[in-house]
């Protein structure tokens, strides 16, 4: 079955920086585009970015572009968030996410916290 396995995240400071990994399995990882969300406490769960599946084109939101940066390694079956210059604001749980078909999947979440 689908699985999706976020890891990397913890407790930075301001300014500092974390990579998240999204390790995925059971579904043709190639062949699919990966996003990445986050929810904060208090609030809907948002896109951060998404990377097609040969890796050649990414897409951000305005909040995170410039700072984060997508990637994946096809042959790892691994998408990868680099989180740089990160921001109180950038507190969140962060997951990683698929759609096969018509349905999306998605993993478990890694937590990500930003102190002042």
């Amino acid at each position: 079955q689908v699985q999706l396995v976020e890891s990397g995240g913890g407790l930075v400071q301001a300014g500092g920086s974390l990579r998240l990994s999204c390790a995925a399995s059971g579904f043709t990882f190639s062949n699919y585009a990966m996003g990445w969300f986050r929810q904060a406490p208090g609030k809907e769960r948002e896109f951060v970015g998404a990377i097609i599946r040969g890796g050649g084109s990414t897409r951000y939101a305005d909040s995170v572009k410039g700072r984060f940066t997508i990637s994946r390694d096809n042959t790892k079956n691994t998408s990868y968030l680099q989180m740089n210059s990160l921001k109180p604001d950038d507190t969140a749980v962060y997951y990683c996410n698929t759609r096969i078909g018509v349905r999306e999947y998605w993993g478990q979440g890694t937590q990500v916290t930003v102190s002042s």
